[in-house]
């Protein structure tokens, strides 16, 4: 599989938010106003102005307390699902070169409750006013001039990386390796099926429910085990055809 990938390497995150600024820089997002929600993590949710937001959980285990942050964004699946959700050409496309899964401004003549209900990792997002359904692109304009996305370009211990996916690969199954020995329960998520690879210190759903997408209870398609993206792809369809 060719393209780009990121690899994020969850214990080394101190949460310092330095990825989610970097991308409202970039993309020249204007700030929300919030309020205290009684947690670190500000604002309190993704919209279609914070493409990326690093989130906290607080966990007890053992008796003691732990924090687990998760910087979470579009995992740019290589069999997207909300791609197989939309009903116009080219609304939604997979860039050639880097694998990036664009939306445009056709996606906004998409139906918005279709796009957001396709995604396992609940991550688009709609501006009420305009339609417009908006999600991170993998900072595509950086990569293609040889840049890194200003997330990775920004972050200060190493928990974000980008390149080639093969290269990704071999170094989230390194990291993967090394992390057993201080974390027993570390894994890497959903790897073989999106661009953008969590490696976990221990299990997903303490970081964030939808850290790892859950097609358990999507019906069977057909003899072959399918992919969570191709389970929740094709659950939207019958869906497309009663909006059609």
């Amino acid at each position: 599989m060719s393209g780009k990938s990121f690899f994020v390497d969850l214990t080394k995150c101190t949460a310092c938010r330095g990825c989610q600024v970097a991308c409202k820089q970039w993309k020249k997002l204007p700030g929300e106003k919030t309020r205290n929600m009684g947690s670190y993590q500000n604002p309190p949710d993704l919209s279609d102005v914070t493409l990326r937001l690093v989130r906290f959980n607080e966990q007890e285990i053992g008796g003691k307390m732990h924090w687990f942050f998760l910087p979470d964004q579009c995992r740019h699946c290589l069999d997207a699902p909300c791609k197989s959700g939309a009903s116009l050409p080219d609304s939604i496309i997979v860039d050639p070169d880097t694998g990036a899964v664009v939306y445009n401004d056709k996606t906004a003549k998409e139906d918005a409750a279709t796009i957001r209900s396709s995604c396992p990792y609940d991550i688009p997002r709609v501006n009420k006013k305009t339609k417009v359904i908006s999600k991170c692109d993998m900072c595509n304009d950086r990569v293609k001039a040889g840049k890194l996305p200003a997330c990775v370009q920004s972050c200060p211990t190493g928990t974000m990386n980008f390149g080639d996916r093969d290269a990704m690969l071999a170094l989230a199954k390194k990291a993967l390796a090394e992390a057993k020995k201080k974390y027993p329960n570390a894994q890497l998520v959903d790897e073989e099926s999106v661009r953008v690879i969590f490696l976990t210190a221990d299990k997903p759903g303490l970081y964030a429910k939808n850290l790892m997408a859950d097609a358990s209870s999507m019906p069977a398609r057909g003899p072959r085990e399918y992919t969570r993206q191709e389970l929740f792809a094709g659950l939207m369809k019958p869906v497309r055809n009663l909006l059609g």
